[in-house]
């Protein structure tokens, strides 16, 4: 092969990799083709395709209509609320959907269930669901001891695990820690927009928007996962693309990416306080 032709080719392929890894890139752009036809006045008519459907097609062999999803209902204090008609249930309350989730090793919980709560208990190590899931819409509640103990990240500490991705879980209602470990962030990497927390011992949430990083058959990053969260209600992260992994690696640094497999299982951590947690619900989504 020409040496020239084989630099620009390299360079190329250089190129095209780095783009596919380039945080807020897609790997892939709608097909959108537009043109304009004349109708019987002579007039200019416009005509736009988004992936060779038309837009405004009513044509439901074309483009059917969406599925019809009854909505959930939002807790209020002690009354919790209701999961959306096709949201998996994770944890409701009962002992039945306790057996929903396991230790890290597939044993039964040692987690504790308190007053229709599930609640964490010291030294009996993360648990997790059985199913697993990739990118996924999840609605969790959470509530920190109501006796306060402890300061910084020794006070109401947990964490919600998406595909090993932290959405760290603290009591940060007037109480600091490093911003980037505090309620609503993204372990390490992203801190969250505002401090939403409400006061230790009342029933707080998460709504979370997430889309799994993509690693080629190789294991080389296409695309960095997303994050969208609400704490309360409130936004606190807004479509971040993380920028690597959110294990603890040491006082000032967190684990970069690592190639995973598509789906695994949802962990919620043990980190030696009694939080709590009730109405688990997820919903997964497309990549």
């Amino acid at each position: 092969m020409n040496i020239r032709i084989f630099f620009v080719l390299s360079l190329m392929v250089v190129w095209a990799n780095a783009v596919l890894a380039e945080p807020g890139i897609p790997l892939s752009e709608p097909d959108i083709k537009t043109w304009t036809e004349n109708d019987d006045k002579g007039k200019d008519v416009h005509f736009m395709t988004i992936d060779g459907v038309l837009v405004h097609e009513t044509d439901e062999a074309k483009e059917p209509q969406p599925p019809v999803v009854t909505p959930g209902t939002a807790s209020c204090g002690d009354r919790v609320g209701a999961a959306p008609s096709d949201a998996v249930i994770l944890f409701d309350g009962t002992e039945a959907s306790l057996a929903n989730w396991t230790d890290t090793k597939g044993n039964p919980t040692q987690w504790q269930l308190v007053d229709g709560a599930l609640e964490s208990v010291k030294k009996a190590g993360y648990i997790q669901t059985r199913e697993k899931f990739g990118s996924c819409q999840l609605h969790i509640e959470w509530a920190a001891p109501a006796t306060v103990k402890g300061s910084g990240q020794g006070r109401g500490n947990s964490g919600v695990f998406l595909m090993g991705y932290e959405v760290q879980v603290l009591d940060c209602y007037n109480n600091k820690t490093y911003p980037d470990g505090q309620a609503g962030a993204l372990y390490g990497r992203n801190k969250p927009l505002v401090n939403a927390c409400l006061p230790p011992g009342e029933w707080q949430s998460y709504d979370i928007i997430f889309h799994r990083p993509v690693f080629d058959k190789v294991g080389n990053l296409q695309q960095e996962a997303t994050f969208t969260v609400l704490h309360n209600g409130v936004l606190v992260q807004d479509h971040v693309f993380l920028s690597g992994g959110t294990g603890w690696r040491g006082k000032h640094a967190v684990w970069p990416y690592a190639a995973h497999a598509d789906a695994l299982p949802l962990q919620l951590q043990d980190h030696g306080n009694p939080v709590r947690f009730r109405n688990i619900w997820i919903r997964p989504l497309q990549d």
